[in-house]
């Protein structure tokens, strides 16, 4: 139960109480007709020019709110562009490795240390091609999804990361191809398992 107020105590305020009327009045968005007419005062007819609560001046809490979001967007947008750039250095060095699929082969099995040759380099050479297509399509098709995606404010720095997964898996997929189809590797592979 509430205490009876005590002589010379204020009661507690309602709703708008002890505001002033104009002060209620900057606080309605919407002039009351009525007390426009008693007041001898013209209704405003434009009403996107009345002030709306959400233009109220913010708070401190919603300032440091709002610096930290904006400290937190733009190291997003570093990450994320930082990861976008070594992405495009990462697909600008590998397509030349992949065109030439022979090379590529030949410096594979030396790090295996294999002493295996491909029986077709020509047609590995279509493999190595649909791969570094992959991973340039790959890689463009990632830019654009983290640059939507930056645009509506959202975290982005994963966005490259998991395009460097799927597309680098995709094209790693595509260069084993030839390898495991080419008679002359798997030869290799088999005398090498069984010595």
């Amino acid at each position: 139960m509430s205490e009876p107020n005590t002589e010379g105590a204020r009661p507690r305020p309602q709703y708008g109480e002890y505001a002033s009327t104009e002060e209620q009045r900057r606080r309605i968005q919407q002039p009351d007709a009525t007390w426009a007419l008693e007041s001898g005062q013209q209704l405003d007819q434009n009403p996107a020019q009345q002030h709306s609560p959400a233009e109220a001046a913010p708070l401190a809490d919603d300032t440091a709110e709002t610096d930290l979001t904006r400290r937190r967007r733009v190291a997003d947008r570093v990450i994320t562009i930082g990861l976008l750039v070594y992405g495009l250095f990462n697909v600008f060095t590998s397509i030349p490795l992949f065109t030439d699929y022979s090379a590529y082969a030949a410096s594979l099995f030396e790090m295996m240390g294999l002493q295996a040759t491909l029986s077709d380099p020509e047609g590995a050479r279509a493999w190595g091609f649909a791969a570094a297509v992959v991973l340039g399509l790959g890689w463009l098709l990632t830019a654009v999804v983290s640059w939507m995606s930056m645009r509506r404010g959202r975290i982005s720095w994963w966005i490259p990361l998991v395009g460097a997964l799927v597309f680098s898996f995709a094209s790693g997929i595509l260069l084993t191809v030839p390898l495991f189809l080419d008679p002359g590797v798997w030869d290799v592979l088999v005398s090498g398992a069984s010595s």
